[in-house]
């Protein structure tokens, strides 16, 4: 099986069930990884793998649409990714919020959602 990943990337948007957080423009962290079989490629070209940058337009697009949930921006962009590549079996990705509206909160506040698919 094989892995791509794409972490720690910052994005911002109008996310958060708060109708200020929807006003204003948050900042956003999002770590990815898809995971597929193989087909006894050599990996010779862009071809034989998944490309993360298809991968990344995918969540900029995603998170550019403004959301009340995190969890349901994830459901969007994992949908999306098992659209455009049938062949993946593992979706796994975290969206943190990095102001989150707590007082006197420090550090992240988030949610990861994971989805396996059947061959």
């Amino acid at each position: 099986m094989v892995t791509v990943e794409l972490n720690n990337i910052i994005l911002h948007g109008h996310h958060g069930v708060y109708e200020e957080e929807r006003k204003l423009v948050n900042t956003f962290e999002v770590n990815l990884s898809v995971s597929y079989n193989e087909k006894n490629t050599s990996f010779e070209g862009i071809g034989s793998t998944i490309n993360y940058v298809e991968l990344y337009e995918i969540v900029k697009q995603k998170m550019q649409a403004p959301g009340l949930l995190l969890e349901r921006i994830c459901q969007g962009i994992i949908h999306q990714i098992k659209h455009q590549y049938a062949e993946v079996r593992e979706v796994r990705i975290s969206i943190y919020k990095i102001q989150a509206p707590m007082q006197n909160f420090q550090g992240k506040a988030g949610v990861t959602l994971s989805k396996k698919f059947e061959e």
